[in-house]
């Protein structure tokens, strides 16, 4: 038993650090506005396209980049989910059940 949970903690820092590796692309407005953040959350890349750019009308630019980093932090939480289920899918943990502990 102490073996297995050694072997999912070694698996579990393994895929921790490959998701941390990991880009991900939030885009709104139909792609006018994208941000690519890494597994951590830490955006790394913003790219507005430069149409939205109106100095009367920033409140939409400002809308469309949250909208940006929010679609990006969903898809990185999908995605660390999904990793999550193939690791601890053999054992059997109730749902909602998180790890680490």
């Amino acid at each position: 038993m102490m073996q297995q949970a050694q072997a999912m903690q070694k698996k579990m820092e393994e895929m921790q650090q490959k998701l941390a590796e990991t880009e991900i692309t939030g885009k709104s407005g139909g792609g006018m506005v994208q941000i690519t953040m890494n597994g951590k959350g830490e955006a790394k890349k913003l790219i507005i396209d430069p149409k939205l750019v109106d100095p009367s009308d920033k409140e939409v630019l400002e809308d469309l980049i949250v909208a940006a980093i929010n679609d990006a932090k969903n898809q990185n939480e999908s995605k660390m989910s999904d990793e999550m289920g193939k690791l601890t899918g053999g054992l059997g943990l109730p749902a909602g059940f998180k790890l680490p502990f």
